[in-house]
């Protein structure tokens, strides 16, 4: 398990409420913190995708795991 500072549990949320909570989340945090993102809507794993194109900050580690998708991220 990857260390991070803040986690956002998006857990049977649908899309785009994972994505929003995402980009707040990423939006208030310094640079070099890491985001744990938890989810259960699949189509979360693309949109969070693309959310960090647009951002630039970038995926350390994505898993899924029992119906659950995890997201690490670091930002830029």
């Amino acid at each position: 398990m990857t260390d991070f500072q803040i986690e956002v549990d998006a857990r049977n949320l649908s899309c785009p409420v994972p994505v929003k909570k995402t980009k707040q989340a990423l939006t208030a945090m310094a640079a070099g913190e890491v985001l744990h993102v938890i989810t259960t809507d699949a189509a979360s794993v693309e949109d969070i995708n693309i959310l960090l194109k647009s951002m630039e900050d970038e995926m350390i580690e994505k898993t899924e795991c029992d119906g659950e998708y995890h997201f690490y991220i670091k930002k830029a």
